[in-house]
């Protein structure tokens, strides 16, 4: 098959760039619902804004390119070692080619394969069928989302919902819980794969498949399908809303998928997938491997037109729009609260897991006193003359430093940090008692944000790979929200307690 190499490629950077037609929709509908001049509308513009941005520029829509996993159909006879080294070739050339950010990294030493290819990475699932084309599906799925994946055994006790039996209204417990758990770590508003039944593996890979069936399909059992309707109604009650911010769209979309199970065992496993929801798929001759015809492109392409930002109407009386540009003092940031918009010009330095780990027991590369960390792992291309340029640099979820940022700011000086999602009562308490700030970015707007950077001033600890160096990038109107400041007040502590509430409201049982 001499154009399968080609077409696995055009497969890769498609998906990475370019949403699919049912998921732009989704978010369409998403931004009709929202109320105008909200922290959740401000993030629905800019997400829709990255969206149209990556399309134009042939660039990745997240920097998470996330773990690639390939569902592929294959008639008999069909050389699937052959296929297998020609996806691998399309996965290297992508990766060089700045549309994927090399993700693969040794779980023992850490050590980044710089290829995306290594043992297990790639995912590539193979299946026969007896039609004489060949079905190629590929969903990309970042990190960020991946760590909200959650999986119950039941019976259990579910938070907010009390006791969740083995019945239809324990598994409805358990998905609503999913979705308050998931808050804004996952790049809300987000998607559900729900697998029921199973053993633990399977029972996770069945939630995963429900992704991808189209967000518009009707489930074929009348039972799954009052469900999925059933969730989709309530979970965007629980006002978690875009990025956690608080709002009206929280879940964009709901698939449920059931399959035996032993009688001693019963698993609810739900696979929870951000707004950037990248997959697609194409059918391709199987004689030659080119592209016949693509998948989840039926019906209208959905183009967002760039908006004007509308002057947001929380805390209108009281929040402020404030210019940082680093050094920053201690006097600058007690001057923040919640609710404010940074504008940051000038240095930020990135720094995600294995920088946190570092710093812990090491000098940092260059002096931090006064500076800003942006939590990110970008999408970096050097060219022929050795300089990086930054193809996407969206912000990664901040919970996982929680451990060390507290510690880290304190010892380094630090006074701001910027990344997705919040962090918890740690680096809260730290950030009152140093007088530090945490900035949240939009996550998953990788491309609004590349566009805010405009040169690499360098790199240090390379050793650690390209997602997890420390990148000196200089910014001009990088703009991010104040959700905890240094008075002790956190954004996230208070939507999750009032969707815990509002969770807690549907612990009644409904399904029999």
């Amino acid at each position: 098959m001499e154009n399968l190499r080609r077409s696995m490629y055009e497969l890769v950077v498609e998906t990475s760039t370019n949403l699919p037609h049912d998921v732009r929709r989704a978010i369409q509908k998403a931004k009709e619902k929202e109320n105008e001049g909200t922290r959740a509308a401000l993030s629905l513009a800019t997400i829709t804004d990255n969206i149209e941005m990556a399309d134009t520029n042939v660039s990745p829509i997240c920097q998470d390119t996330g773990m690639l996993t390939f569902e592929v159909k294959v008639p008999v006879n069909v050389n699937q070692v052959e296929m297998k080294k020609d996806i691998h070739e399309a996965v290297r050339l992508a990766t060089k080619d700045g549309k994927l950010r090399p993700n693969s990294v040794d779980s023992l030493t850490g050590e980044n394969s710089g290829d995306n290819i290594g043992p297990g990475t790639p995912i590539i699932h193979f299946e026969q069928w007896e039609k004489d084309y060949i079905d190629i599906r590929l969903i990309m799925k970042g990190g960020g989302c991946e760590n909200k994946n959650i999986q119950y055994s039941l019976p259990a006790e579910i938070e907010g919902l009390g006791r969740a039996g083995r019945d239809l209204d324990g598994i409805r417990k358990c998905i609503l819980h999913s979705v308050y758990q998931a808050q804004g770590q996952g790049c809300s508003a987000g998607f559900l794969g729900v697998g029921i039944g199973g053993d633990r593996i399977s029972s996770y890979q069945l939630a995963k498949e429900q992704l991808f069936r189209d967000v518009n399909d009707l489930n074929g059992n009348e039972r799954l399908a009052e469900l999925e309707e059933y969730i989709m109604e309530k979970a965007n009650t629980l006002g978690i809303g875009t990025m956690g911010f608080g709002g009206e769209a929280t879940l964009l979309g709901c698939k449920i998928g059931s399959s035996n199970r032993l009688p001693a065992s019963f698993f609810v496993s739900v696979a929870y997938n951000c707004w950037a929801f990248r997959r697609l798929g194409v059918q391709l001759n199987a004689e030659t491997g080119a592209i016949q015809s693509w998948l989840y492109k039926d019906g209208e392409k959905v183009t967002f037109q760039p908006e004007e930002a509308p002057e947001s109407q929380e805390d209108k009386n009281e929040a402020k729009e404030v210019v940082l540009e680093a050094p920053v003092t201690e006097e600058q940031i007690r001057e923040l609260k919640v609710g404010d918009v940074v504008i940051i010009n000038g240095m930020l330095h990135t720094g995600r897991d294995a920088i946190h780990h570092h710093l812990m027991e090491n000098e940092a590369p260059i002096d931090l006193d006064g500076q800003i960390i942006y939590h990110c792992g970008p999408v970096m291309l050097k060219d022929k003359a050795g300089n990086w340029s930054v193809k996407a640099a969206g912000p990664t979820t901040s919970i996982r430093e929680e451990p060390y940022q507290g510690d880290i700011m304190k010892k380094f000086g630090i006074r701001a940090v910027i990344g997705k999602g919040g962090m918890g009562p740690k680096t809260l308490k730290a950030l009152e008692e140093h007088g530090g700030v945490y900035l949240n970015a939009i996550g998953g707007a990788a491309q609004y944000y590349a566009d805010c950077i405009k040169s690499v001033e360098g790199v240090d600890l390379m050793e650690f790979g390209i997602p997890e160096a420390m990148w000196h990038l200089k910014v001009e109107g990088f703009a991010a929200i104040v959700t905890m400041d240094a008075h002790g007040n956190s954004l996230h502590k208070d939507v999750d307690k009032t969707s815990l509430e509002r969770l807690s409201q549907y612990r009644d049982k409904v399904f029999v």
